[in-house]
Order: structure tokens, then sequence, then C-alpha cells
């Protein structure tokens, strides 16, 4: 996320990006290392085409969402399509605790609604089996 965001302020490329994080974080060793390049390589490469899954979700213009919002949305839009072994509630509830620790006070709200409908698109029949299992 940290690097998305990066990314949207800075228009600096992957490598430059991907080696400041690597300087800059002691938290950084601890990463996966595949999984952190997996995420940030295909949701910079792939930004539009995850832009075009989450605009028809958004209660306002894509312009006006936070940098950090749309980073984490980026993230939780690439994991509910092209991760399915990650259940959907595990991505939604990691990206709640990211825009709250990050995000603007209402912010987690936001990516909580946004990615529940992509969930309810992408992956309807796990979603109502979810609901099944809950009543």
């Amino acid at each position: 996320m940290q690097g998305l965001y990066q990314w949207q302020l800075t228009g600096d490329g992957v490598a430059a990006i991907e080696r400041f994080l690597r300087d800059s974080s002691t938290s950084f060793v601890r990463a996966d290392e595949a999984l952190f390049r997996e995420i940030f390589y295909t949701c910079m490469r792939d930004a539009a085409v995850l832009k075009e899954k989450l605009v028809p979700h958004l209660d306002r213009d894509e312009a006006d969402v936070s940098p950090v919002e749309r980073a984490i949305l980026l993230v939780g839009a690439f994991e509910l399509t092209a991760k399915p072994e990650t259940p959907y509630a595990v991505i939604i509830n990691e990206a709640i605790e990211i825009a709250k620790t990050f995000g603007g006070t209402d912010g987690h709200r936001f990516v909580n609604g946004v990615l529940d409908k992509l969930a309810l698109e992408v992956r309807a029949d796990e979603v109502e089996a979810g609901r099944n299992k809950r009543r």
C-alpha cells in the first residue's frame, strides 16, 4: 500500500519505489517478498483495469478518493479478483484495518463499502455462502 501511495504522489518508477521501501523500512525484512512484489508490481501494471472494476462502486469521482484509500482499494481489488485462495472476508478485513491506521476518519467505512460491493460482483458464490453460513 505504501508503495502505491508513493507512486501516486511522486510518479516514481517501480524499481525506485521498491528500493526506497527496502532502505527506509525496518519491517520490510519481515515481509513476504514474493507476495509484496506480486501485489505491488501487478497493481501498478494493471492499475487502469483495477480502477475500472472499482469505479462502478464508488460514491464519488475516482479523482476525489484520497491517495491512501485509492492505494488500499487497488490492493483489495487485485486480491479479490486474482487471489481466490484468500477468503474475501480476510481481504476486506485487512483493507479495513489498513484504512483505520493510515486513512481518513471514515476511510475504513468507505473502503469496506466499495470492496463489499466488488466482492459481491466478482465472488458472488463465496459471499452468498458466507451469508448462508451465518444464518
